[in-house]
């Protein structure tokens, strides 16, 4: 493949998936090997016979079906990049089964993702519209007073209520926080769960259900670790904009997905991860906290980006060392809560 075009007048059904599969996610990722799918459209129905033609038909209309709308939070390896480095740095006192679940925890970082399949949203636009705001809160949408009142919210309803007469909705804000503290009190409740389970039998059964609430948690917890997630500027900056960052709306993708894809493994993650495990003494303090340490990257995120951009062919150490911290502070975060909820369901 050309990286300047494609030649697809010779190419099969199931090649022409494979092409037009690449190019949408590599367009969703903000990176693109070539023209884009429609440009590529031009060239190939000027020289291509009406048999192939009706196979790039089929072809785009499965791949509508399979694509999602958005390729979002760190893009799968860095989900799951995540999920492996969290359960490979627990302590030793964790249940001997959630620490054997290394490779169940990171495969199932990316899930909430995988809910926004398009072939899905087209049956019933409930569980994508329900579960988007779950993976952002945009803290610097409303003024410090405000923020400051809603997060004080005793539960995501109230919360929504609070943002309200600011003229904000609140699937506009997003809920991210509410999300991360209300799995870490399902699983705190499965932990609770197991350890008066009746019988060998029942305690496998929720052995399942733990590992499936920690991974759940852990796409959350690991949103939370990217400042694009944190942000009304999570595509680009937006409005006032005296530093002159880019305004280019696929920077999201290309940091968290294209860049972290090509440079960023398991070792430069578990190299970042600088603290051993703690339990947390309030969860929403804690979560708070974290958040507001990743929007306090957002300006260095910019900064980066501006200095050099963020692509897979990018080769500079602090864009390298960046993308390693924030993947780590993730890691940590949720090893941490994974910790908190184990030790905490102890408690009568």
């Amino acid at each position: 493949m050309q990286r300047q075009g494609y030649d697809l007048s010779q190419t099969s059904a199931i090649g022409l998936r494979w092409v037009i599969f690449l190019s949408c996610v590599n367009g969703q990722h903000g990176r693109v090997d070539g023209p884009p799918i429609g440009a590529v459209h031009v060239r190939f129905l000027q020289s291509s016979s009406a048999a192939t033609k009706r196979a790039l038909a089929v072809a785009v209309v499965a791949l509508t079906a399979v694509v999602p709308a958005t390729l979002a939070a760190w893009g799968d390896a860095g989900h799951r990049l995540i999920g492996l480095t969290a359960a490979q740095r627990l302590p030793s006192d964790m249940p001997a089964f959630f620490r054997a679940a290394s490779q169940q925890l990171a495969y199932l970082n990316p899930e909430p993702d995988r809910w926004k399949a398009n072939v899905e949203r087209r049956l019933d636009p409930a569980l994508e519209g329900g579960t988007s705001p779950d993976h952002y809160i945009d803290m610097d949408l409303v003024d410090t007073a405000v923020l400051r009142a809603a997060l004080a919210a005793p539960h995501r309803w109230a919360y929504a209520d609070s943002l309200r007469p600011a003229g904000v909705a609140p699937n506009t804000m997003g809920l991210l926080p509410f999300a991360i503290i209300e799995q870490v009190q399902r699983l705190r409740n499965d932990f609770r769960l197991w350890r008066i389970a009746p019988d060998s039998t029942v305690r496998a059964w929720i052995e399942q259900r733990i590992i499936d609430d920690a991974g759940i948690l852990g796409h959350f917890v690991a949103d939370g670790s990217n400042p694009h997630h944190t942000t009304k500027h999570h595509n680009g900056w937006v409005g006032d904009n005296p530093k002159g960052y880019t305004t280019d709306n696929r920077f999201h993708g290309r940091f968290e997905s294209a860049y972290v894809q090509s440079h960023i493994k398991a070792p430069d993650v578990l190299g970042a991860m600088t603290h051993d495990a703690q339990v947390f003494p309030n969860v929403r303090v804690a979560v708070l906290r974290y958040l507001a340490t990743t929007f306090a990257q957002l300006d260095n995120l910019y900064l980066l980006d501006k200095t050099a951009t963020f692509q897979p062919e990018s080769t500079t150490p602090e864009q390298r060392a960046f993308a390693s911290a924030r993947l780590a502070a993730g890691a940590e975060m949720l090893r941490d809560l994974w910790y908190t909820a184990w030790v905490t369901s102890a408690a009568p």
